[in-house]
């Protein structure tokens, strides 16, 4: 765990990408998934989950890598831990499931920074909160990003199915059209950091 608020930003020219077998979602829906939530709540309880804060910079400026699905669809890399699983742990999981090459040899140093944003799930639904309502006893879902400090050179192994994009800060902020309310507030969160960009 990297506790900085010193955020080293590499050019995106530094890193390769190359590509893996497809991941496929789990849900075709946004009803789907609802529902799949649902069924999981019924089994583990609340919904646990991880997602990260990757940057890199081009001319200059941050940019937050984002994995497409489809054509509009934007998330951040991460998802559900497992009952019971560390975070830090969990999300290097998730990150290496996402964006790893097969090969043992080749794993990114995924080097977890600090949580920078926690959001909650009140019910089943797609609307979440950076706070939990107060009348709400039993949340369905807490939802954590952390920055995650690259490394200087890195090899990303993207699925087939996805796109990987570097989308700058200012297009994100307060974009939530385009993005969300959780990915389009990331620029405010990340504000008291200082990034030291790098050209190499």
């Amino acid at each position: 765990m990297v506790n900085s608020s010193v955020v080293n930003t590499y050019p995106l020219s530094n890193y390769s990408f190359g590509t893996k077998e497809p991941k496929m979602e789990k849900d075709t829906s946004v009803a789907d998934r609802l529902a799949r939530m649902k069924l999981n709540y019924m089994k583990e309880g609340m919904r646990t989950s991880v997602e990260a804060i990757l940057l890199v910079q081009e001319h200059n400026h941050p940019h937050i890598l984002l994995l497409q699905i489809g054509n509009t669809f934007c998330k951040l890399p991460g998802g559900r831990l497992k009952p019971g699983e560390n975070e830090v742990e969990g999300l290097k999981r998730k990150l290496s499931s996402k964006l790893a090459a097969n090969s043992p040899n080749m794993q990114p140093n995924w080097q977890i920074g600090e949580c920078v944003a926690v959001w909650w799930r009140p019910n089943f639904e797609t609307i979440m909160y950076p706070y939990c309502p107060p009348h709400i006893s039993k949340p369905k879902e807490c939802k954590k990003l952390y920055v995650v400090h690259l490394s200087e050179r890195e090899y990303f192994a993207v699925p087939k199915n996805l796109k990987l994009l570097a989308v700058p800060l200012f297009e994100l902020y307060d974009n939530v059209q385009r993005y969300g309310p959780v990915i389009s507030t990331i620029p405010q969160q990340l504000s008291r950091f200082q990034f030291n960009m790098i050209s190499s």
